[in-house]
């Protein structure tokens, strides 16, 4: 049976989560004060590392950044990042 788990999110441009292989992204919001990435998992399945790379609004996005999961604001929208996931 699938599982809903949290990952808190550093604020930097290229992070590795491990996460059960085949994991499904479903949402980046802000929990707390701190970035988090919601994803439906298997947690029966072997853990594998996924490459997440997010870019701030105005910044350069290079095509080869992946698909995208979700945006997140900080210090109340005046910071505001875009979450991809790297193939």
């Amino acid at each position: 049976m699938d599982s809903i788990w949290k990952f808190e999110l550093e604020v930097i441009d290229e992070q590795l989560i491990k996460m059960p292989a085949g994991s499904l992204t479903l949402d980046v919001q802000v929990q707390n004060g701190k970035p988090c990435l919601w994803a439906r998992v298997n947690p029966k399945i072997e853990k594998v590392k996924r490459r997440i790379i997010t870019h701030g609004t105005g910044h350069q996005v290079p095509e080869t950044t992946g698909d995208y999961i979700g945006s997140y604001q900080l210090q109340g929208g005046a910071l505001v990042f875009h979450v991809f996931e790297a193939a």
